[in-house]
C-alpha cells in the first residue's frame, strides 16, 4: 500500500463555496501570513531601540521564514489526517499568543525566539489555501485559488505598509500588539464560518511525514514546481529583507514608513493573482510559470541602472521594478499551485507543504544571503543575487517544458 496516497474510505462531500466563504478564506489567509512581514520595514528602528547591529536584526526575518518552513514541513501535512477546521482555529489562536509575546519582548533574544514561533504558527495560511482548493470545483480551481492567494499576497505586501506606518506613529511594539488583536478576532470568525473537513488519509503522523519523501520521489512535476518557486523566492526575499536598510542609508535617508510604502507597489502585482489563475485555467499553468519567471528576471535586472540615476529617479524605478517582479513571482506561485493541487487530490495538504516549504526555505536563504550581499557588495550585490536566482528558476521551467 502506498502511504503517500492512502485515503479514508469516506470521501467528503464538497460544501458549497459561497462568495462570503471565499472572502473569509482570502482575508484570513492574508491576515495570518502578514505576521511574517511586519518586521521587515522596521528593522532599522528595531536596531536602534534594541541597540543591535543591522546584521543582528537581519536574523529576525530569517528566523521567521525558517520557522514558517519548519511549520510547513511538520505541521501542514496534518491537514490530510485531521479536520482542517480544527487545525486552522487552534493555530490561529496560538499565533495571537505568539504576537503578544513579541510585543512584550524585553530583548533581541526574546524577539528572535518569538519570531521563530510566529513563523511556525503563521503556517495556518497554508492550511487555508488547500481548504479552498478542496472546496473549489476542478474547472474553477485556478481562479478560486488565485482569489484566495490575492488575500495572502496582499497580506504579505501590505503588512510592510502597515508595519512601517504604525511603527513610525506608535512604536514597533504597537505593530505586534495590534496584530495580536487582529489574529484573535480572526480566530473567532473562523471558528464560526468554516465548514468541517473530513480527513483524506488514515495513516499515522510518522507515516504521514514519511509520505512527503514518497510524494517528492514519485512526482517530477512537484519537484520542478517546488525548485522553481524556491529559486524565485530567493530573489524576492533578498530584495524585501534588505530594502528598509538600503533606504535608511545614503542617498535616501528614509524611515520605516517610506520603506513600508513600497508594499503598495508590490500590491499592484498581487492584485493580478486572480488573473494569473484564470490564465492558468485557459492557457495552462506551465506557460504562466515561464512568463512569471521571465518577468522576474527582467524586473530585477533593470535595477542595475539605479546608480546612474538621481535619487528621485531611483525611487521611481524601484517602484516600477517592484510591481514587475512581484507580479512575476505571484503569477508563478499561482500556476505552480495549480499544477501541484492537480497531482493527487487526496494529498493536497502534503503536496502544498512540500511546495511551500521549499519556497520558504528559499525565502529564508534569500533573507540571509541578501543581508550578506548588501554588507559585502552593496545594493548591486542584492540585485545580482536576485537576477541569478530568477534566471535559474526560468531554466528549471524551460527544462520542464522540454520534458527533460
Amino acid at each position: 500500500m502506498n502511504i503517500a496516497t492512502t485515503t479514508a474510505t469516506v470521501i467528503p462531500i464538497r460544501p458549497r463555496l459561497t462568495s462570503p466563504l471565499i472572502f473569509l478564506l482570502a482575508a484570513s489567509t492574508g491576515l495570518s501570513v502578514a505576521a511574517l512581514y511586519y518586521s521587515q520595514p522596521i528593522l532599522g528602528t528595531l536596531a536602534g531601540d534594541l541597540h543591535a547591529s543591522n546584521r543582528a536584526v537581519g536574523w529576525i526575518p530569517t528566523l521567521t521564514q525558517f520557522g514558517y518552513a519548519l511549520g510547513l514541513l511538520f505541521l501542514a501535512p496534518l491537514g490530510d489526517r485531521f479536520d482542517r477546521r480544527t487545525i486552522i482555529v487552534v493555530k490561529s489562536l496560538l499565533l495571537a499568543v505568539a504576537l503578544v509575546a513579541i510585543a512584550a519582548a524585553p530583548s533581541l533574544t526574546v524577539l528572535l525566539a518569538g519570531s521563530l514561533a510566529v513563523g511556525l504558527l503563521a503556517t495556518v495560511a497554508q492550511d487555508i489555501v488547500p481548504a479552498a482548493a478542496t472546496l473549489a470545483p476542478p474547472e474553477h480551481r485556478g481562479r478560486i485559488v488565485g482569489t484566495v492567494m490575492t488575500g495572502l499576497l496582499l497580506g504579505i505586501l501590505l503588512a510592510r505598509v502597515v508595519g512601517g506606518l504604525v511603527a513610525e506613529a506608535l512604536g514597533w511594539r504597537a505593530v505586534f500588539g495590534g496584530a495580536a488583536v487582529v489574529a484573535a478576532f480572526m480566530t473567532a470568525i473562523l471558528a464560526r464560518g468554516l465548514p468541517g473537513f473530513k480527513p483524506t488519509s488514515t495513516v499515522g503522523y510518522p507515516a504521514l511525514l514519511a509520505s512527503l519523501a514518497a510524494l517528492w520521489k514519485e512526482h517530477r512535476a512537484l519537484r520542478l514546481a517546488a525548485l522553481a518557486q524556491g529559486l524565485l523566492a530567493v530573489g524576492f526575499s533578498a530584495f524585501w529583507s534588505t530594502l528598509a536598510v538600503m533606504l535608511h542609508g545614503a542617498p535616501f535617508h528614509l524611515g520605516s514608513a517610506a520603506a513600508g510604502s513600497f508594499g503598495l507597489a508590490g500590491a499592484v502585482g498581487a492584485l493580478a493573482a486572480p488573473f494569473a489563475g484564470r490564465l492558468a485555467d485557459r492557457r495552462g499553468p506551465q506557460w504562466v510559470t515561464r512568463l512569471g519567471a521571465t518577468l522576474s528576471v527582467a524586473s530585477f535586472a533593470v535595477m542595475f541602472a539605479l546608480p546612474s540615476l538621481s535619487p528621485q529617479a531611483q525611487l521611481v524605478l524601484l517602484a516600477l521594478a517592484t510591481v514587475g517582479f512581484d507580479l512575476g513571482v505571484q503569477a508563478s506561485l499561482i500556476a505552480h499551485q495549480t499544477i501541484v493541487y492537480g497531482i493527487a487530490p487526496e494529498a493536497r495538504s502534503r503536496l502544498n507543504a512540500i511546495l511551500m516549504t521549499t519556497m520558504f526555505v528559499g525565502m529564508a536563504t534569500g533573507g540571509a544571503l541578501g543581508a550578506q550581499a548588501l554588507a559585502a557588495w552593496g545594493w548591486n550585490g542584492v540585485v545580482a543575487l536576485a537576477v541569478v536566482s530568477s534566471l535559474a528558476a526560468l531554466a528549471v521551467r524551460m527544462r520542464a517544458a522540454a520534458g527533460k
